[in-house]
């Protein structure tokens, strides 16, 4: 029999998280394919002792209350620590701002310093300013592209780095290994929002990662249709993370656990096709006389763009692109008029969107400055040769407007 830790990663993908006793029957031990829905609150013990007993153990993936799960999500959550080599457990959650806001508060205590990256994913720095900073924790923000930390520790202490790489709207990637080396020289716990790459194109824990995260509603679940997030961890923190998880009530639904485990079956295939189509559609961008700059980690001047060829095994459908001049009328003219392209937050479904962008305002430690105004596409499964029909009009919308302004002027 082959060793199941030398699987390749599409193996992984199709075979984690099917334990026998949650896919087989006392009767039958071949069992089914796919871990059913296990749905619960009360979980019955056949008398006291039973239930003495339950209650003084470990609850972890065993049955104790329906607050503390059921075989449907510990079959998901084994499937993601699968995806992580070097990894310990995964705790799921309601979404990914729970799951961040769970790892940050598993980490730190008040009078704790915490360095942020200053990519970072709005609701991120929000949790930080409104939650982080009422319990006297102070988050400081660094540029995402250094790996310089020591002047940080001539103030005192820190405590943990944030990471996320490619960062949220901007996509400048960050030298992890290095960031992940210095950290654990210098006893920093870091942690990682690695939902743009998933760990089958980044697996964290190989870089050093104590904690990655995941928005697992983006690439995990891939239908747009579900909410929900994960921490995994090493050995060293997944028990604090367990333990704040239960403490703050945290958990998903059994049959929200089971879509994302149907999704996450699909995810090398789908991840590919964003992957070839969102390479196709930014090169094609990179060649139009409207578009100022295309900020995607695969292409050579994009921001980090040496770590992401060094560390990362693909890329994935989300990327941003900056429009030569023009104003926020010009650029609401080319995407109202998409066809193929729905307007909306999140991504990493099936369907393409494009949404307006405005990286100065999450910025504090670097500045943002753009030759014009930007959009982030995903692109999803359609035909690319339609979503580039579709972007070549809407540039030509956002021309004509920009134009006409210049000639007023």
């Amino acid at each position: 029999m082959s060793d199941p830790d030398k699987r390749k990663p599409l193996t992984k993908l199709a075979q984690a998280g099917r334990k026998p006793e949650w896919t087989g029957m006392p009767d039958q031990p071949g069992g089914i394919v796919s871990p059913p829905v296990w749905r619960a609150s009360t979980i019955l013990y056949d008398d006291v002792a039973h239930l003495r007993q339950a209650a003084g153990r470990s609850t972890h993936e065993r049955l104790f209350y329906g607050r503390k799960g059921t075989p449907t999500a510990w079959s998901l959550a084994d499937a993601l620590t699968e995806m992580e080599p070097g990894a310990e457990g995964t705790m799921l959650f309601p979404s990914g701002v729970a799951a961040i806001a769970c790892a940050l508060m598993a980490v730190l205590k008040p009078g704790d310093r915490l360095l942020m990256v200053d990519s970072a994913y709005d609701p991120t720095r929000n949790f930080c300013a409104q939650m982080l900073n009422n319990y006297g924790i102070k988050t400081i923000y660094y540029d995402p592209l250094t790996v310089d930390f020591d002047v940080h520790l001539s103030n005192g202490p820190v405590r943990a780095i944030f990471l996320e790489s490619p960062g949220s709207l901007t996509f400048e990637v960050q030298d992890i290994p290095a960031i992940t080396a210095w950290a654990k020289a210098n006893g920093v716990v870091t942690l990682l929002d690695n939902t743009w790459a998933t760990p089958l194109y980044f697996p964290a824990m190989a870089q050093g990662v104590d904690i990655a995260i995941l928005a697992c509603t983006k690439y995990i679940v891939g239908h747009s249709d579900v909410m929900m997030g994960s921490v995994t961890a090493t050995a060293e923190w997944f028990g604090k993370i367990r333990q704040t998880a239960y403490l703050f009530g945290q958990m998903t639904s059994p049959d929200d656990a089971w879509l994302a485990s149907r999704g996450l079956r699909t995810l090398g295939v789908r991840l590919k096709q964003h992957q070839d189509s969102a390479l196709a559609i930014a090169h094609w961008l990179k060649e139009q006389p409207d578009v100022a700059r295309v900020l995607h980690p695969a292409l050579p001047d994009c921001p980090g763009h040496d770590q992401w060829r060094r560390d990362f095994s693909g890329s994935t459908g989300l990327f941003s692109f900056i429009l030569k001049g023009g104003n926020e009328a010009a650029r609401a003219a080319l995407i109202d008029g998409l066809a193929h392209f729905g307007i909306g937050y999140s991504w990493g479904g099936f369907e393409s969107l494009a949404l307006p962008i405005d990286p100065a305002r999450y910025r504090s430690a670097t500045r943002w400055q753009a030759e014009g105004p930007a959009i982030r596409l995903h692109i999803g499964l359609e035909d690319p040769a339609d979503l580039i029909a579709d972007l070549d009009a809407g540039l030509a919308r956002f021309r004509a407007i920009r134009d006409t302004i210049c000639d007023r002027a």
